[in-house]
């Protein structure tokens, strides 16, 4: 019995001994044998264009804040956000009755000065000739003294006469020096106040578009407050950040698409109009500006786009798609169907577009290049059996 019993456990470890080798090969077959489902395609002639992707936005390229620079309640506002303005155009008004007020005082001021220095003016005018002749009656009667014709006491009266005109001239000429400055002063309070009137009102400085409102009639702002934001809408361009590992390939006047994220089915053209020599630190991305030679019909500042810039563009050349393209120690290289099998080829890439690849060295043009249908399976090797699932 024992020796029944011995030869029944044995085949009962043979038997599963036997299931498994049979999942293992089975297992293996899968893995490494059986023929792996695929994509392919044949390698194709075409042109490719190399092209370096930004995200940005749009900005205008001059723009400005319409505020005061004085402080002031605002009594109009005459531009609204999406109003085309021209340059020289009123947009804004502030209440100015009390300026007006200041500079008509400022006015009559000046008017009083001004009559102060004529009377100065006439003044000085009589006192000039009584000085002459208090000179001339005293030089006389100082030669009619050294000759004791006159007494002393006349010489001393034409002394005191000729000192107390000088002295009149004097005051008189003094007199006019002080109005003529006060009157300098006026003159300058009332250019002050003509100048606050003037800033009451502010106009536009230059042709464009309103693009934001911020205050409304009766608001109260302050000196450089903003009231409305406007753009010249004669350059707009698309202020995009691209990778610093493009930065040797970008060179001014270079052809880009714009794709505004509010029609991406639709692509602009444009160009690049200038490069910022300066890399963000945290983002290692840098500044290009490109001008958009069409806009879409409804466009609004700030709104997202994404522009390709074409660095490389070659009429002919063979072309894969990329996901073909796979690495192994450090080298490019692609599968190909050879009769029925997966064979590896070691290729050198040029140029790519985003969707396929320009393959330089490596590849023949009669090619079919094969790749993964499911990226889940086991990745090809060497001589794998393939099934195509799409494709040739």
């Amino acid at each position: 019995m024992s020796y029944k019993k011995s030869i029944m456990g044995a085949l009962k470890l043979i038997l599963k001994l036997t299931v498994l080798l049979g999942i293992l090969g089975f297992v293996v077959y899968r893995l490494r044998f059986a023929p792996v489902k695929v994509e392919s395609k044949a390698v194709v002639m075409g042109p490719i264009v190399s092209e370096v992707l930004g995200t940005g936005t749009l900005e205008a390229r001059i723009s400005a804040t319409i505020g005061p620079r004085i402080p002031g309640m605002i009594t109009q506002v005459l531009a609204d956000q999406g109003d085309k303005i021209t340059r020289g155009q009123l947009l804004v008004t502030l209440y100015d009755d009390d300026l007006r007020q200041q500079v008509e005082i400022a006015k009559a001021e000046l008017a009083a000065m001004k009559a102060g220095i004529e009377r100065a003016g006439a003044e000085i005018a009589a006192f000039e000739p009584l000085v002459v002749m208090a000179k001339a009656s005293f030089k006389r009667s100082s030669g009619l003294h050294s000759q004791k014709i006159v007494s002393n006491e006349d010489l001393d009266n034409a002394t005191q006469q000729r000192d107390v005109a000088e002295a009149q001239l004097k005051r008189a000429r003094l007199a006019k020096i002080e109005i003529e400055q006060q009157a300098a002063k006026a003159q300058e309070s009332l250019r002050y106040y003509q100048e606050r009137l003037v800033d009451t009102k502010i106009s536009s400085p230059f042709d464009g578009l309103v693009v934001r409102r911020r205050k409304e009639r009766g608001d109260v702002v302050v000196a450089g407050g903003e009231v409305l934001q406007i753009i010249a809408t004669d350059q707009l361009w698309v202020s995009a950040w691209v990778d610093e590992t493009a930065i040797a390939s970008i060179a001014v006047d270079q052809a880009v698409r714009v794709v505004f994220r509010s029609a991406p089915e639709t692509s602009y053209i444009g160009s690049v109009t200038r490069i910022a020599p300066s890399i963000d630190r945290e983002t290692r991305e840098f500044l290009v500006d490109v001008t958009v030679r069409n806009l879409p019909n409804t466009w609004a500042i700030g709104q997202r786009a994404e522009v390709f810039i074409q660095t490389a563009r070659k009429e002919t050349a063979l072309l894969v798609p990329q996901q073909c393209i796979s690495w192994q120690k450090g080298q490019p290289g692609l599968f190909v169907n050879h009769a029925g099998h997966a064979a590896w080829r070691n290729v050198t890439v040029g140029l790519r577009d985003g969707e396929n690849v320009e393959i330089v060295k490596g590849l023949a043009s009669d090619d079919v290049v094969i790749w993964l249908a499911d990226a889940k399976t086991a990745p090809l090797t060497e001589g794998r059996a393939v099934l195509n699932g799409s494709g040739l």
